[in-house]
C-alpha cells in the first residue's frame, strides 16, 4: 500500500503540473508554481533524494500528467520463473522496466527480455494490468501502469549488461530476495496461475 505522504505529494504534482499546463494567468502559475515546489518539499522530507534530483524526475515534466507504464516479461519454462537480479539493488525481478515511446507493450517485453536475459521469447498474452502502488513497495514519484505479459521462451544466453547480474528460472517455492517495486511475489502466484489456465483472464487495477 502506498504511504499517504507520497499519494499526496503525487497528487499535488498532478494539479501544479496540469495547472502550470492550462492556466491563463502570470497569477495562477505562479501558485502552481508553489503547489510543485511543495510536492518537492514532502518528497525530501521523507526520501533521502536531493532537491535537484526530484525535480529532474518528477518536476520537470510539461503537459497534463499521465502515469508511466512499467512491462513485465512472464517467462515460465519446465515449472520455473525467469528472474534477473538487478543491479540497482542486488535483488531479483522478472526481466522488464519502462515502455519505450514508439513500441507496443509486446515489443517492450521482447526487448527486455533479450537485454536483461539474453532470452529470445514470443509473447502470447497479457496476464494483468497493475495498478502498482496497490501490488508493489515503492516510493517513487510516479503513478505507474505495470503491465504483465505471459511469454514463451525460444533460447536464453545471459550476456553481461548495464542492467542486470544474472538470469536464472526459480521453483515458486523457493525464491530469491525480490525486487519488490518491481515483481512482488504475489505477482509471480499470480503468472503460475495464469499458466496452468488457457482461459485465463486479465487481471487489473
Amino acid at each position: 500500500m502506498e504511504y499517504k505522504w507520497l499519494h499526496w505529494a503525487k497528487e499535488l504534482q498532478s494539479i501544479a503540473q496540469a495547472g502550470l499546463a492550462f492556466s491563463a494567468t502570470d497569477y495562477d502559475r505562479d501558485r502552481y508554481i508553489k503547489i510543485r515546489d511543495l510536492s518537492v518539499e514532502i518528497l525530501h522530507e521523507y526520501t533521502e533524494i536531493d532537491h535537484k534530483k526530484i525535480r529532474e524526475l518528477f518536476a520537470s515534466e510539461t503537459g497534463y500528467q499521465t502515469p508511466k507504464v512499467d512491462i513485465r516479461a512472464s517467462v515460465i519454462n519446465d515449472g520455473k520463473i525467469l528472474l534477473v537480479k538487478e543491479k540497482v539493488d542486488g535483488r531479483w525481478s522478472m526481466p522488464g522496466g519502462w515502455a519505450d515511446v514508439n513500441s507496443s507493450p509486446s515489443e517492450s517485453a521482447v526487448r527486455e527480455c533479450l537485454e536483461e536475459a539474453g532470452a529470445k521469447v514470443q509473447p502470447l498474452r497479457i496476464i494483468a494490468i497493475h495498478l502498482a502502488n496497490r501490488h508493489n513497495a515503492s516510493e517513487l514519484p510516479y503513478t505507474i501502469y505495470k503491465i504483465i505479459i505471459e511469454c514463451e521462451l525460444e533460447e536464453k544466453v545471459f550476456v553481461e549488461n548495464t542492467e542486470t547480474l544474472g538470469a536464472e528460472f526459480f521453483d515458486p517455492a523457493d525464491l530469491p530476495p525480490l525486487s519488490r517495486s518491481r515483481t512482488s511475489a504475489d505477482q509471480i502466484r499470480l503468472c503460475f496461475e495464469a499458466k496452468k489456465h488457457k482461459q485465463f483472464e486479465t487481471i487489473f487495477d
